[in-house]
């Protein structure tokens, strides 16, 4: 298995866990670029965004964004938090496997740089 999130879901690398249930995993980003920054992560294998199936795979693209709400109003960020998906090496994609960042706790500016 190649995947580091894939390894992640089958217990095979540790991960400091905040939530985890029968479609995702969410865990804390291990180099944060905020005082809250965690990962969403389905544990169903779809290597980007474009990787999606329409169909299949509408309502785990959902719970990855409900779960998303629900720990950063956990996390406490009621003021406001970024929510972030990259897709592909131009989308700055460094890991395969689809993810949402949660970033919250300090002001973000945007552009992002």
């Amino acid at each position: 298995m190649d995947c580091l999130f894939c390894r992640i879901v089958a217990g095979e690398i540790p991960a400091r866990k905040l939530y985890e249930d029968d479609q995702v995993i969410a865990f804390n980003d291990i180099d944060p670029k905020a005082p809250v920054h965690f990962l969403v992560i389905p544990k169903k294998h779809i290597a980007t965004l474009h990787d999606l199936g329409e169909q299949e795979d509408k309502a785990l693209a959902g719970h990855i964004l409900f779960t998303a709400q629900k720990l950063a109003r956990e996390q406490g960020c009621d003021e406001g938090f970024r929510v972030v998906m990259n897709c592909n090496e131009l989308g700055g994609q460094t890991v395969y496997h689809i993810h949402m960042h949660v970033l919250g706790k300090r002001p973000m500016s945007w552009p992002p740089g």
